[in-house]
């Protein structure tokens, strides 16, 4: 399922840096949309989160939105979702 993941940034939030750095040291595959370059996928993001924060994390129909790495490693194991 990693290959499905979308994580949802704006370049300069210190907590997407984090999580970029999370997956990418955990060796997650993702796909990375700046919400301040696409303001299509900034709307789908708040549409599937219900929130205007990032880092947001959609894997499949599950969502996790406004974290830190705490929170997405508690999110990646409790979904099963591995590298």
């Amino acid at each position: 399922m990693s290959g499905d993941l979308k994580l949802y940034v704006k370049v300069w939030c210190p907590w997407c840096v984090s999580a970029k750095h999370y997956l990418d040291m955990h060796r997650y595959r993702y796909h990375e949309i700046d919400v301040e370059r696409d303001r299509e996928a900034y709307a789908e993001m708040i549409r599937l989160s219900g929130q205007r924060y990032t880092p947001t994390l959609v894997a499949g129909d599950k969502v996790l939105a406004d974290f830190d790495t705490r929170d997405l490693e508690v999110f990646l194991k409790k979904n099963s979702i591995a590298p």
